[in-house]
């Protein structure tokens, strides 16, 4: 087998890992960021534990095949960056989608989170929930306020009825 060959099946087989094995992975066309844009959003990505690499379409629909993926190939059309995480499924959204707001360049096209391939629309959705971290503090709001304006009721009670003891 000649190395070249060798070389592009090691490619497709680290693409397939990748697939296989992160929680999130989105497609997006980068066409029209220029360096500094691309370097700020590598920065951005990486702050949150996300890999963001640039492959052949012709490598990725390979991997997508041994990895039944194969619903994301119409989206490998052009120049396509593969962003994944394998410990964060909403992650990358939530990073791409902010910068793709800042810049109108970056498009995510397609990805898979937890294994089912989502469409753009599903994607920018999840993207604007709020953190896991602020969901709880939400709950914990509304576990909170029966107590909080039981509490201020009860003293609220008891001011008045130290008022009507003192005007007596």
């Amino acid at each position: 087998m000649s190395t070249v060959l060798e070389q592009k099946q090691a490619v497709v087989q680290e693409i397939a890992d990748k697939l296989a094995n992160s929680e999130s992975i989105m497609f997006v066309d980068y066409r029209g960021l220029n360096v500094g844009q691309a370097t700020e959003l590598r920065s951005k990505l990486r702050e949150v534990d996300v890999e963001f690499k640039v492959y052949k379409n012709t490598m990725t629909r390979r991997a997508t095949e041994e990895t039944n993926y194969t619903d994301v190939d119409e989206h490998l059309v052009g120049p396509t960056a593969i962003a994944t995480s394998r410990t964060d499924a909403v992650a990358a959204a939530k990073v791409l989608h902010e910068f793709s707001k800042e810049n109108q360049a970056l498009e995510i096209k397609a990805g898979i989170i937890q294994g089912e391939v989502m469409p753009v629309e599903d994607i920018k959705q999840l993207a604007e929930l709020p953190s896991y971290d602020g969901l709880v503090s939400m709950l914990l709001n509304v576990l909170q306020a029966p107590i909080r304006n039981f509490a201020l009721a009860s003293k609220a009670v008891a001011d008045q009825k130290e008022e009507n003891e003192d005007a007596s």
